[in-house]
Parts: structure tokens; C-alpha cells; sequence
């Protein structure tokens, strides 16, 4: 029984305050609000758009690469191809809908926020809830969620600078430096991405110097990135023609589902406002407005953009790697064409800053409580920030990206994050039994209804991810809980009070 022994809530809170592992609280609601915005809207919002209202046909070279779901349907059979029918220009509905699941996770993500004003996220909340085991995992698992999704922003900035500068200044980086050396298994001939690594290194540096400036950085880019989507939305909106939303949802209930799971991972990102509890200010209050406003603003910027771009284009013709800068280019708006290569590019540095920033909470909240070594919880004295496991968390993420394709790994953040909701959502179950008595800023309404819905949604979406992710997803695990067992466990504060 000792793997589910559970870490008192005000344990947590009293290590927090702890003079030399105290971080300086200096973030306040429109700081949280920007955070959750530079991680969720990213250059998905100029891609996926157009991807999910037009559809897609999927391959399947082996079992490996068919959606779980698809596998149980067929009796296990892999299904070599499939077609997936969008949204048309329903897919506004599809994001709202996808807004209304994730704003279930949200609200359970408020109230234990609210509660465990305390770094690490999930990671606390599940040593609170449901066991010391149990936490390691979710931690284990969201190093991964945020790695693997910047290791495939990383790359994506390295292409994206290329396109850039061809477009301004008719020159390219040499693709020796600026591409990956391993491609889909096999090598390529480069040396080295480095704008990939250069990014991230420059961005831990930001981070190290302070969390106040790091700050003052993401919401200059959200600025800039909120200010290309206005400029695309109000712009374009002139060139609509009503017409291209008829027939509105060509493809039915069929196609918005589809359009819906397609979109829904442009969403991931606004749980990564609560690895700020320890640094904000008024956590009880603040954390709940910067989760649920970010939700909010995010979903209202995703229906109008979708909105538009259905409106100025056929649905039909959005099916490729750049939409909204192809239909624009088709209307000759450059200079708004512009606007978007500008804010996409601020939409993955920004993204980039607030996953860094919120693995290495993760890493030193894991260390704090003895599950990985000390010296990932040190805090500069100057900066009163998490240098080390900063530094360490940089180096994690860029060398890799600038050594492999990683586009591949992308789902492997998707079903990690999925499983962060799942245990969030059990971790409210678990307090509202357990502990009912204690003081609740924020209280998710309907109660036990909404989490358990939050659950099933979730583990409907983990269906849909392919078996080979399920693979990886557990090899990872699997080398988590080694790491555990050979080190954690012995080293666990908590397990070293009971003994």
C-alpha cells in the first residue's frame, strides 16, 4: 500500500513555502490568460482549420498504424486506408464542440488549481488524490506531453524561419544546418537543425532570467500572434461569399465528429496554466480565471477564423500544408498573407516558452518531493527560478530536435495529455469524497456528472490514436517506472516520514 500513499494537501502547500525552494509569486490573471494562449494557439490554427473542414484519407501500412478504435470495429484487422469526411464549413461547430469537451477538463483543472496552489500540476494533483505511484506516472507522463510537443514545434520553426526568409529576403539557411539527420528512419545527410536547438536555447535563457520576464516576452508575441488572426479575420472577412457555406455541414453529424477529433488537439495547452499556481500572485482566485478565459478566448478565435476561411474559400480546396496563406494568396491579400507568416512564427516561439516553462515546473516539483534527484528543485538565488532543471529541460528537448524528424511523435503528446485530463477529472472525484470539508474557490458544477464525462471523452479520444502510440506511450512508462523503483521510491520525502 505504500505506492498509493498520498501527500496531504497542506504538506504540499507548507513545501512550497520553504524559504530556499520558494518561487517568487509574481504572475497575475492577464499573465496566466497569456500563457494559456501562447501554448494553445500555435500555427495549428492556419493548418488544422483547413485539414478538418476539407477531410483527409489516412493509410495504414500495418496493424501499428491503425486508430485503436478502427481495430476494435474490424475484429482486429488493420484497415490499409480509410476516409475521414470533413466538416465543411461546420467545422466552426466542430471547434465549438471541441471547446465544450475540453471545457469539462477545464473545470476540474479550476477547482484542484484552486485548491493545491502548488507547482506541478497534474503530477500534485494525483499525489494528492490518488497515490505517490500514480503521481509518478503523470509526471513521467507530461515530461513526455511537453518534450514531444516542442521537439515537433522546434522543427516546425526551423521549416517555418526557411519559408521566411525566402519569402522577405530571397535566401535560405543551408539545409545541412537547418534539417533534421534522421528522417522517417533513415539518414539524410544533414548535419544539424540548428535554428531547432538555437530557439530553445535563447528561450531557457529567457526563462532562467525570470519568470516576470519571461512573462513580459509571451504576452508581447501573444500580442502579435492575437493582433495576425484579428488582421486575418477582420481583412479577409470583406472577400466572404455566403455561397461557400452552403451546403453547411456537407457531410452531416459524420463529418463534425470527424472534424472535431481532427481539431481537437489544437486545444492542448491550457492545462499548462496551472504548473504556474507557485508563481501567481492570488492562485485561489487567478488560476480558475486564467484556465476557464483562456478556454474561452481561444475557442471564440478558432470559430471565427474558421468562419472566414470557409467563407472566402471553397471547403474543398483547404486540404493542404498552408490553407489560409494559399486562399489568401488565390486573393491577392498579401500584405494580410504577411500578418499570418508573422504571427504563426510568434505562435510557435511563444508555445515553445510555455512548455519549457512548465516542464521544468514539473521536473522540480518531482524533485522537491525526493521522486528525482535535488539538484532539479535548486533555485537561483538571483532569479528565484528552477535554473538547473530549466537548463537540463532546454537540453532535453532541443538536441533532439536537432537531430530527428520528431513530426512522427506528435501523438505521443496527444494521449499523454489526454491522460493528464482522465486523472484530473478522478482527482476532483476523489476529494469530493474524501474531503468535502475543505474550502473550494471554485467548484465544478453537476458534480459527479461533468467529471465523469470528462473521463469517457477522453478515453473515446485515446481510441482514436493509432496502436503503435499506444506502443510508445507505454515503453515510456514502462522506463518511468523503472526509474521509480530504482530511485524514487527509495528516495521519496514522503516515504521516508513514514518509515
Amino acid at each position: 500500500m505504500s505506492y498509493l500513499r498520498t501527500k496531504s494537501i497542506d504538506k504540499l502547500i507548507a513545501a512550497a513555502e520553504i524559504p530556499e525552494a520558494r518561487l517568487a509569486r509574481t504572475l497575475g490573471p492577464w499573465s496566466l490568460i497569456a500563457l494559456g494562449i501562447g501554448a494553445v494557439i500555435g500555427s495549428g490554427i492556419f493548418i488544422l482549420t483547413g485539414t478538418a473542414a476539407a477531410g483527409e484519407t489516412l493509410s495504414y501500412h500495418s496493424v501499428l498504424h491503425a486508430p485503436v478504435m478502427d481495430l476494435l470495429r474490424h475484429g482486429g484487422a488493420a484497415v490499409s486506408t480509410i476516409g475521414r469526411p470533413g466538416a465543411g464549413p461546420g467545422i466552426s461547430l466542430s471547434f465549438l464542440l471541441t471547446a465544450i469537451v475540453c471545457g469539462f477538463a477545464a473545470l476540474c483543472y479550476a477547482e484542484l488549481a484552486s485548491m493545491i496552489p502548488v507547482a506541478g500540476s497534474a503530477y500534485t494533483y494525483a499525489y494528492a488524490t490518488l497515490g505517490e505511484l500514480i503521481a509518478w506516472i503523470i509526471g513521467w507522463d507530461l515530461i513526455l506531453e511537453y518534450a514531444v510537443s516542442n521537439m515537433a514545434v522546434a522543427v516546425g520553426f526551423a521549416a517555418h524561419v526557411n519559408d521566411v526568409l525566402d519569402s522577405l529576403f530571397g535566401v535560405r539557411l543551408p539545409e545541412k544546418l537547418s534539417g533534421p539527420v534522421f528522417a522517417n528512419g533513415a539518414l539524410t545527410g544533414n548535419w544539424f537543425n540548428v535554428p531547432a536547438l538555437l530557439v530553445l536555447l535563447a528561450l531557457t535563457y529567457l526563462l532562467v532570467t525570470g519568470i516576470r520576464e519571461s512573462a513580459r516576452a509571451n504576452n508581447l508575441m501573444v500580442i502579435v500572434k492575437v493582433a495576425a488572426i484579428l488582421v486575418f479575420i477582420f481583412g479577409a472577412a470583406r472577400a466572404v461569399n455566403p455561397a461557400n457555406w452552403s451546403p453547411f455541414l456537407p457531410n452531416g453529424f459524420s463529418g463534425l465528429l470527424t472534424g472535431s477529433a481532427i481539431v481537437f488537439f489544437t486545444f492542448i495547452g491550457f492545462d499548462s496554466v496551472s504548473t504556474a499556481a507557485e508563481e501567481c500572485r492570488r492562485p485561489q482566485r487567478d488560476l480558475p480565471i486564467g484556465i476557464l478565459a483562456t478556454l474561452f478566448i481561444c475557442a471564440a478565435l478558432y470559430v471565427s477564423v474558421a468562419l472566414v476561411l470557409t467563407g472566402v474559400a471553397d471547403y474543398r480546396t483547404l486540404d493542404n500544408a498552408a490553407p489560409v496563406v494559399n486562399a489568401l494568396k488565390e486573393l491577392g491579400f498579401d500584405n494580410i498573407r504577411r500578418w499570418v507568416g508573422v504571427g504563426a512564427l510568434m505562435g510557435m516561439v511563444s508555445s515553445l516558452l510555455v512548455f519549457q516553462y512548465g516542464q521544468a515546473r514539473v521536473w522540480f516539483a518531482m524533485s522537491r518531493d525526493g521522486l528525482l534527484p535535488s539538484v532539479f528543485s535548486r533555485v537561483h538565488r538571483t532569479h528565484r527560478t528552477p535554473h538547473v532543471s530549466t537548463w537540463i529541460a532546454g537540453l532535453f528537448v532541443g538536441i533532439p530536435a536537432g537531430v530527428w524528424d520528431i513530426g512522427t511523435f506528435a501523438d505521443l503528446a496527444n494521449i499523454g495529455t489526454l491522460f493528464a485530463f482522465v486523472v484530473v477529472a478522478a482527482g476532483v472525484l476523489v476529494l469530493r469524497r474524501t474531503q468535502p470539508e475543505r474550502p473550494r474557490a471554485f467548484r465544478v458544477p453537476w458534480s459527479p456528472v461533468l467529471p465523469c464525462l470528462s473521463i469517457a471523452a477522453c478515453l473515446l479520444l485515446m481510441l482514436g490514436l493509432p496502436l503503435e502510440t499506444w506502443v510508445r506511450f507505454v515503453a515510456w512508462l514502462a522506463v518511468g517506472l523503472g526509474i521509480y523503483f530504482a530511485f524514487g521510491r527509495r528516495h521519496s520525502k514522503l516515504g521516508r516520514e513514514g518509515d
